[in-house]
């Protein structure tokens, strides 16, 4: 696979997730993150874009709308054709290589009978649909959804890149995430 030019991390289980960007930094990847991701990211002095700032539009209704957007979903999407590049370009939007997404802990929040309220908050929206879209273009994104899989993916960074096999088998467990996660 070529050499990342950006990332797209936005994890609620954040283990390992400030070794992977310190990584991902030193070799040249633009970090875009939202919220807590973000904050933790700045805490380690590793540098980070806001959605927000890459979208152009502001996080909405209290963080419920943050990384729906065109240039999310089609810097993901895109695929490697004249017609997506131009699209995406003049969308404002750039490819992203790589999204490491783990959901709102909704199981947790329901086992501990938190009150509905707080369930509902904890239905994660933008986190499926970014997983599903980076599993679906596995060919050109990978896509990590539990923090054990990072240390997978950061061997075959160091080695220069990753291969289809292991994209192929991150966007199956995507897959079984979401499927999980919605059921």
């Amino acid at each position: 696979m070529p050499r990342f030019a950006r990332a797209l991390v936005s994890v609620s289980e954040k283990r390992g997730i400030v070794d992977l960007c310190r990584q991902l930094s030193e070799m040249g990847v633009e970090i875009l993150s939202t919220g807590g991701t973000a904050k933790a990211l700045r805490g380690a002095e590793i540098p980070v874009t806001d959605v927000a700032e890459y979208t152009g539009s502001p996080e909405v209704m209290d963080g419920r709308v943050k990384t729906l957007h065109p240039r999310v979903h089609g810097g993901i999407l895109m695929r490697d054709t004249i017609g997506d590049r131009t699209q995406l370009t003049e969308l404002g939007g750039h490819p992203i290589d790589l999204v490491v997404v783990n959901l709102y802990p909704f199981e947790a929040t329901v086992a501990r009978n938190a009150p509905h309220d707080e369930v509902i908050e904890n239905i994660d929206i933008g986190g499926p649909a970014m997983i599903r879209s980076a599993a679906k273009n596995f060919a050109s994104v990978v896509v990590i959804t539990e923090p054990d899989q990072l240390a997978e993916v950061r061997v075959e960074l160091e080695e220069g890149g990753t291969t289809l096999a292991l994209r192929r088998r991150l966007a199956q467990a995507a897959y079984a995430r979401t499927a999980a996660y919605d059921t």
